[in-house]
């Protein structure tokens, strides 16, 4: 049976990858040295103004700041003197706001005393003021790390963090919910171990939760007799509990050693976008996976970057979204020198951008990125001058979208698709190309064919692909789901 794709098909130019550039504003300091630089995070506002948190190593301290219209404010210090903070360039205090309800998450230090605990800190207004902290887990004679934080359609906090034997064995992650806004937190729910009944998680490693609608994925790097890749715990009734997880990075890196490097992701609709490090083709690189969150499958993991001259490691990837626009940033040398490159999307549909923005040159050691209505906000670790640094800039929103009434239109079946995929249009069409989640041209055929033909697909990998089919001066873009 043939499948009409879709009613409503999306007209886009042939350029249309070319239409994500963004205008970036001048790189900025946040604030003075004085102030600390460590693992910078950021979240937006009720007016889609950026706050940003960050760790002051020398006194363990958590800093705030909030964007006022004109200018950042001035650095103010979350905890109390009795809460010092752990905090370094891998890891730290992490930042999830809905609207100008705020959370600011932090693991008490020294790590390892089982009386040092995770506290939530709160702001009703946008991070004018936040509440006194209020203690997250409950770890019993058992250690705790690594705490982050998200939402949920409510505003809830949802929390979670790394946990161990008092022996500091035994790692998991666990989540903690809210109900209350972050006034109280139930017992943890375990939300790791899908890969085997020896598995840990890699204790070492940071990990993310992201939320959408009544679905939560936690995302974490697993260790499973030293294959280290990265793992999603998955809980579909408002985090009670994470009864089912599955393996969403196919790298298979073995390492004996820690990386101390954890995944980030995004859900968009019914799929998830992690992003993470892994060694596993011997090179450290930074990557995408996409998968179906209902479906609790793995549909295609792919480099960020191709081969290029004198690249040599790279790390510590973020993510971002806003509507259908996606960003990633990460850390990467070349020929010795470091970047902070950009990969920008105004539409996931139609995939990434091969060609990327450098944000910054120079001493970048971790960051993070988010996206706003109409914005795009960069901030960095700058070891050099050790500040927190940011940069902002402008994308234009999708308007050159409108819905095409045709009478006859292309027709694509199977879909998915195995082998061989069959298109079929009484109009006829002049060219097709096929491209991956990263706007990476993978099929191209530029010849006439009068009303049908077969491709055969089968030497792509499982994953979402975009069909775009040439008909005179329009092109029509379809979905295609590669099994």
């Amino acid at each position: 049976m043939k499948i009409i794709v879709s009613i409503c098909i999306v007209l886009i130019c042939l350029s249309g990858f070319g239409q994500n550039s963004i205008s970036w504003k001048m790189t900025e300091n946040i604030a003075s040295n004085s102030f600390g630089n460590s693992h910078p995070r950021m979240a937006l506002d009720g007016k889609g103004n950026p706050m940003v948190i960050w760790g002051r190593m020398s006194d363990g301290s958590v800093m705030f700041v909030g964007w006022n219209g004109s200018a950042f404010t001035t650095p103010v210090k979350l905890n109390p003197t009795w809460l010092k903070v752990a905090t370094a360039s891998w890891m730290g205090p992490d930042i999830a706001s809905k609207g100008d309800t705020v959370y600011v998450v932090v693991k008490r230090t020294p790590e390892s005393s089982d009386t040092n605990h995770i506290f939530l800190l709160r702001s009703l207004n946008g991070g004018v003021s936040f509440d006194a902290p209020v203690r997250v887990d409950d770890i019993a004679d058992s250690i705790s790390r690594f705490p982050t934080v998200t939402v949920d359609a409510l505003g809830n906090p949802i929390v979670a963090f790394m946990k161990f034997n008092s022996s500091f064995l035994e790692s998991r992650w666990v989540v903690a919910r809210s109900t209350d806004f972050g006034k109280t937190f139930s017992k943890d729910v375990k939300a790791s171990g899908y890969s085997g009944v020896n598995a840990e998680v890699c204790d070492c490693c940071p990990g993310a939760i992201v939320s959408s609608g009544n679905v939560t994925a936690m995302l974490y790097r697993d260790n499973l007799n030293n294959i280290r890749d990265i793992w999603t715990g998955i809980s579909t009734n408002n985090n009670q509990s994470f009864s089912s997880g599955y393996k969403s990075d196919n790298t298979n890196w073995m390492i004996m050693s820690c990386p101390s490097s954890g995944p980030d992701g995004v859900i968009v609709g019914d799929s998830l976008y992690s992003v993470f490090l892994s060694g596993g083709n011997g090179s450290y690189r930074t990557y995408l996976s996409t998968s179906s969150v209902s479906g609790k499958s793995l549909g295609s993991v792919k480099r960020l970057t191709g081969n290029m001259a004198g690249l040599g490691q790279q790390n510590y990837p973020r993510i971002a979204s806003y509507g259908s626009a996606m960003a990633i940033v990460w850390r990467q040398t070349v020929n010795g020198s470091v970047q902070l490159p950009l990969l920008f999307t105004r539409d996931i549909q139609n995939g990434f951008n091969t060609n990327t923005d450098t944000v910054d040159l120079g001493d970048i050691t971790n960051m993070d990125v988010a996206l706003g209505d109409r914005k795009i906000y960069v901030v960095w670790q700058d070891d050099n001058s050790a500040t927190v640094k940011f940069r902002s800039g402008s994308y234009s929103p999708i308007t050159a979208i409108k819905d095409i009434d045709i009478r006859k239109p292309i027709e694509i079946s199977p879909n998915p698709v195995n082998y061989y995929v069959h298109l079929s249009s009484d109009n006829g069409y002049s060219g097709i190309r096929i491209v991956n989640i990263l706007g990476e041209t993978v099929y191209l055929q530029n010849e006439w064919v009068y009303e049908s033909q077969t491709l055969d697909i089968s030497f792509l990998e499982k994953g979402l692909y975009f069909i775009q089919v040439q008909i005179g001066e329009e092109t029509f873009t379809y979905k295609l789901i590669k099994e």
